[in-house]
């Protein structure tokens, strides 16, 4: 995989949610995918609704790319959860800090999402330094934020993506940890 190893095996149950971190660069994706195949996994992903478009847009899905217009409030977590139940596997990759840039916390929507669908969670990174890219196996979350937050984070503390200075922190907004 183009230098990199991919650590870990496909652990995936039917339905999961895919933390994605650190997030800092456009190769994410590319080594995302890469790694996904060299597992034989199946994933879903989230896009700007105009990634979808023509010529690209029947790529996109081609590759398990989900629309998402990011202009306006739509209720994406509940959206989510209905697309849960409707479908019989969706491995749902999510980058937490919703930006390749640098954010003080990451934003709560894969928890929410895993909680409400009632899905584990597994935690996928992409390691620069070490050229490695992996998936933790699954776990179920227990639905004491703080608690599951400190999994995850001891889980991340040493991942260090492409441009370290733009890595979140992996912490959630204090309201959304109530």
């Amino acid at each position: 995989m183009m230098g990199w190893k991919v650590t870990g095996e496909n652990q995936l149950t039917p339905r999961t949610v895919i933390i994605a971190a650190p997030h800092t660069s456009n190769w994410d994706f590319v080594y995302l995918i890469a790694a996904a195949a060299h597992l034989g996994i199946k994933i879903n992903w989230l896009g700007k609704a105009s990634l979808f478009r023509q010529p690209l847009g029947f790529f996109m899905k081609r590759f398990g790319g989900i629309a998402v217009d990011r202009s306006k409030k739509n209720n994406l977590v509940q959206q989510l959860v209905t697309k849960y139940k409707e479908h019989s596997r969706i491995n749902l990759v999510i980058p937490p800090a919703g930006t390749r840039d640098h954010t003080d916390h990451w934003k709560s929507g894969f928890y929410h999402l895993a909680m409400a669908a009632s899905v584990p969670i597994i935690c996928g990174y992409l390691d620069y330094p070490s050229r490695e890219a992996g998936l933790s196996k699954p776990f179920k979350l227990t639905g004491k934020i703080d608690l599951d937050m400190e999994i995850i984070r001891h889980f991340y503390k040493n991942k260090v993506g492409l441009y370290p200075e733009k890595t979140s922190h992996i912490r959630l907004r204090e309201e959304d940890s109530r």
